[in-house]
Order: C-alpha cells, then structure tokens, then sequence
C-alpha cells in the first residue's frame, strides 16, 4: 500500500515536473520570425517612467532615454512623480521628461500611477505605442528601433529581455541575476516557441497604444501578472524578443527582497483564484493553449515548492527503505530521479545562456531561496490579513 501511494505521488509530481521541462526542451530552438530593424523608423511612443522619490535616479534614467537611437520627434518620456517627497519631479524636467504629479488619493503602488498617467497620456490619439520602464532602468540604445519593428506588423505586446544590472550588491542581487538569466530563456523564449505568452516582466516592455486604450494597466499587488491574464482572455499573447534589452536593479537587502516576494506571492494567487477558472475553460472552448497554459499555471506548484517537496519526500523514501526496506530500489531509483533532474533544471539554464561561472556559484545557494520562498507562501496563505503593496528598496535608489 505505501508503495501505490508513493507512486501515485510519484507521478503527479512528474506530470508537474513535465511542465517546468517542456520549457526549456522549448527554449532550444531559436526564436523565428523576429523583425530586422530596417528601414525609416514610423511609430510614435510614449516611453512611461513610474517614479516614488525617485531622485537618485531619475534624472540619469531620462538622459539615457533621450539618446536612444530613434527619432526625438517620434518619441516622448512621461514620468509620474507619485506622491514624491522629494526633487523627482524637477530634476526629470530638468533632464527632458514631460512630468505629471499625482498626489490625489492614498499611494497604493506602481499599478495605480501608471493607470493614472495612462489616462493622461493617452488623450493624444497620435501615441502609436507605449513603452514602460522602471525608473533605474538602463535601456539600451536600440530598443525603440526593435519595437518599432514589431509594431510595424502589428505585433500587439513585447516583452523586452530583462537583465539584473547589480549583482554585485549582495547575495540576493547575485542570486537574481542569476535567476533572471534562466528565467529569460525559460519561461520567455520557452513559452513563446510553445505558442504560450511570455512572462510581463513588468518592465522593458511595450504595448501597442490600442491595446492599453481598450484595457488600461490595472493595479493591484501585482498588476502585471493580471494584466497578462486579462490579455490572454482576450487571445492576445506576449511575444518575446530578446534582442531588446532593459538593464533594473534587483532589491539589495534580504528585507527588501522578503516583503517583495510576500506581495508578488499574495497578489499572484489572488488573481489565479480570479481569472484561472475562466482561462481554463475559454481555452479549452475555444482550443486556445495559451489561455490553458496561464490557467493551468496558476494551479502548478511553482518550481520552487515542487523542488522543495520532491526532496522531502525523497528523504522519506530513503529513511523507510532503511527501516523497512521499502519502497523497492526502483521506485527509490525512480525517486532519486526526479530531484536529481529538479536541482539540474537551472544550470541547464545558465549552460544554455553560457553564463559566466559567478552565476552557477549564486544558483548554488538556490536551496536557501527555494526554503525561503516556499515558507514565505505557507506564510502567505495562513495569513488572514489584507496585504497591501509594500515599498521595495533599490540598490541606488530608495523605492
């Protein structure tokens, strides 16, 4: 009996496992039919810099703005200065960026003064698309040149490559930097090959300006994970073009990084709870597999709790096969397997993307992440109290 029960978990352990390696099997074919960046640039952009005392930053992030290699007539930054305390907003001006200040109604976070400043921006029916950033993001300097190749064609969003900028701040950044790497080729590249949606970074990303006018951004705890479900409810998926590159810091505390990570946890299944449900059933009507596949996904163990419960139950396996002698040696064989091929998954990540050997010392430290982060989603779902968005610090900035 135990040994049924140990293959049945077996088994729906592999099936999730299945998932999380269809991603990379994916990412090994190259992207197809990404736009070469020829011809007179045509589309006009709104370039949108969300910024909350921002003035470490801000001005620099504008100036690296203003020498992208794209017409200065067909594009213009707008940065909202939200609930500032102090010089953001004149030190953007100063730098060339048309500054709108919102101080109406309580702060509640990046999601809501975006959607505030969108309302704002898009009154100029001119805007053709609209490009996001955050405000410590170094863009590089061909960026609108590739988007405006996609939107040529009418590609309605591109999520850009989103690169960790300070390794070097901490164990954390190092660490991120080093997830990023995977995360980019995996579950971007991976997923679009698949004919899924590419993940929405939250940054280094641009919409087609129609595409905001009918939806907004939304807010919430994390608005951009509910802002792809939406799309992908209306059949529109995120297409991934690496070529296009956004350099953002990653929070350089352990505080920071732990209240981040709370509120993308809570916020991520509050909206799987609202949307999945409807994903999954409008997929499978409409035989969609990008809406299956974001449904489905808000009901996987992330890879991070699927690691983690693999190894514990590996450890039980060994200690009643010493006690017991069971289960046999090749359903323990078939259980070794598994976690063997679950630690793997993200150095196969960095071999793919021939990541410096720094980054395979950071991955090595995974397992203090993969504990944290699945004690921070236990925490999270006994929690009974609201959580609201928490204020994340930056290498070089204070948000």
């Amino acid at each position: 009996m135990f040994s049924v029960g140990s293959l049945v978990i077996l088994g729906l352990l592999g099936l999730a496992a299945l998932y999380w390696y269809a991603l990379p099997l994916a990412a090994l074919k190259p992207l197809k039919n990404l736009p070469e960046a020829t011809g007179p640039p045509a589309t006009r952009f709104a370039v949108l810099l969300p910024a909350h005392d921002e003035a470490a930053v801000i001005a620099q992030t504008v100036e690296r703005l203003r020498a992208l290699r794209y017409p200065a007539d067909l594009y213009h930054i707008f940065v909202v200065a939200d609930h500032c305390s102090d010089d953001t907003a004149a030190l953007a001006r100063q730098a060339g960026a048309i500054v709108h200040e919102r101080n109406e109604r309580p702060r509640s976070g990046k999601g809501a003064a975006l959607t505030w400043l969108l309302e704002r921006v898009l009154q100029d029916q001119s805007i053709q698309a609209v490009a996001v950033f955050d405000a410590d993001t170094r863009v590089d300097a061909d960026f609108l040149r590739i988007m405006d190749a996609h939107m040529r064609r009418g590609v309605p969003v591109v999520q850009g490559e989103h690169i960790i900028r300070n390794p070097q701040a901490g164990w954390f950044p190092r660490l991120t930097w080093a997830m990023f790497l995977v995360d980019n080729h995996y579950q971007n590249r991976g997923r679009v090959n698949l004919g899924f949606s590419a993940k929405h970074m939250g940054d280094s990303i641009c919409f087609r300006a129609d595409v905001l006018r009918a939806m907004g951004w939304g807010e919430g705890l994390t608005e951009d994970y509910q802002l792809r479900q939406r799309l992908l409810l209306q059949g529109i998926r995120i297409l991934y073009d690496p070529r296009a590159r956004g350099y953002g810091e990653a929070a350089p505390t352990w505080a920071a990084a732990q209240k981040q990570r709370a509120r993308w946890i809570s916020g991520a299944r509050q909206a799987g709870r609202q949307f999945a449900p409807q994903l999954i059933r409008q997929g499978i009507r409409q035989k969609h597999w990008g809406m299956l596949e974001g449904g489905i996904q808000a009901y996987m163990p992330s890879y991070s709790t699927l690691t983690l419960m693999a190894l514990i139950l590996l450890g039980a396996q060994l200690i009643t096969y010493r006690l017991w002698g069971i289960p046999s040696p090749a359903l323990l064989f078939a259980w070794a397997g598994l976690g063997a091929f679950l630690f793997l998954y993200p150095f196969w990540g960095l071999a793919a993307r021939r990541a410096p050997w720094r980054a395979y010392v950071a991955m090595l430290s995974g397992m203090v992440f993969i504990l944290w982060r699945t004690w921070l989603a236990i925490r999270v779902r006994v929690q009974r109290r609201a959580m609201g968005w928490i204020r994340t610090a930056h290498g070089n900035s204070s948000s």
